[in-house]
């Protein structure tokens, strides 16, 4: 258990049309014996309350949380992550009004998010009242959230941890300039104030193709392929 524990929600993207893997869900993707869902749910421990946005594959994660573990879907479905967020957020506020100040977005296919996760709460408990954005845009305004940057330097927005009441506000102005549905997060986060927090190698790693599923060690039924193993070894024919 935490020991400074953060009030938040989560919210695990799920939806995605998985086109590079032939249409495989990524959230039924196998790492080190657990599926990509799982381990992201996992990586989300300690939330209020977590919704998975995206279709339900049959799979009940192994996890509860207080307000329980809520499912939805984006309208209309593979609308894209914008959207995805959006409708996390309209389920995690019908099921209890009362939302925490932060809520955690996540894309659920990255092996080894933990590790990220775990970066940027340390971050958030450190970082004292008044702290600004790593730009310093707005001297003496606390930031918006903080937001995971891999090893080679890139921002990865659907590893952060955000204010609740921004997210909202960013909704509502995509909703109403029309951009919401196949909007990009990108353009939802775009008025947030973040703090970039350098994470783990590797941490944010995640599988869009069958090449990244065997790089990372994840398995799955590709298609064309048959099936991936878990590790190197694996693919190599080093184990049965």
């Amino acid at each position: 258990m935490d020991a400074d524990p953060l009030d938040f929600d989560a919210v695990i993207l799920a939806g995605g049309r998985s086109s590079r893997l032939g249409g495989v869900p990524k959230q039924s993707l196998t790492y080190d014996g657990d599926s990509l869902l799982r381990r992201s749910v996992a990586a989300a421990g300690g939330a209020r309350a977590a919704v998975v946005v995206g279709p339900d594959t049959g799979e009940v994660p192994g996890w509860k949380v207080p307000a329980g573990f809520l499912r939805c879907r984006e309208e209309p479905p593979f609308s894209g992550p914008a959207a995805a967020i959006a409708a996390g957020l309209a389920a995690l506020a019908a099921a209890d009004g009362s939302r925490p100040a932060l809520t955690l977005v996540l894309a659920c296919d990255m092996p080894n998010v933990g590790q990220a996760v775990a970066v940027l709460k340390a971050a958030l408990r450190a970082r004292g009242p008044g702290a600004e954005s790593s730009e310093g845009q707005h001297p003496g305004r606390e930031p918006d959230g903080v937001l995971a940057v891999s090893e080679d330097g890139r921002s990865q927005p659907l590893v952060g941890f955000y204010s609740t009441v921004a997210l909202q506000r960013s909704v509502i102005q995509l909703e109403t300039a029309g951009r919401l549905i196949n909007g990009s997060v990108r353009a939802l986060l775009a008025s947030l104030d973040v703090q970039l927090v350098a994470v783990p190698a590797g941490s944010t790693a995640d599988v869009d193709t069958w090449d990244d599923a065997a790089a990372l060690g994840v398995a799955g039924s590709d298609p064309l392929s048959g099936l991936r193993g878990n590790t190197a070894a694996d693919n190599l024919g080093g184990r049965a």
